[in-house]
């Protein structure tokens, strides 16, 4: 069982890391392949979301997922120079952390829920 255990969390370490080297990576060299990358992110974020946070993280990792989140939104792309790489990698992350915010959210609720 703990060895299980272990291979999860190195599971979702691994997806947690590739999903973050996609969603740079596709953020700075463009997004020719935007479908199937956004559909990966999802996957790589939904791993993560329920491999990776545990129930103890799972309030900071909402904070977190809403600072990302929100900074995707910021319309980064409009800044000069940088603007045309910063923009797409927050938009690529928050395409991969939004999923993982959803099951973390569902997690937390599920809990208050279960106190009472």
């Amino acid at each position: 069982m703990a060895k299980e255990k272990m291979n999860m969390e190195t599971i979702g370490q691994w997806s947690f890391i590739v999903g973050v080297v996609i969603a740079v990576l596709f953020g700075i060299f463009g997004t020719a392949y935007a479908g199937w990358v956004g559909l990966v992110l999802i996957a790589l974020g939904i791993l993560v979301g329920v491999l990776n946070i545990s129930d103890k993280e799972v309030y900071d990792f909402l904070i977190a997922a809403i600072a990302l989140m929100l900074t995707g939104a910021a319309g980064l792309d409009k800044l000069p120079m940088v603007g045309g790489y910063l923009g797409p990698i927050f938009l690529n992350i928050s395409t991969f952390v939004a999923p993982a915010a959803i099951i973390c959210a569902l997690k937390a609720v599920y809990e208050l829920g279960k106190e009472k």
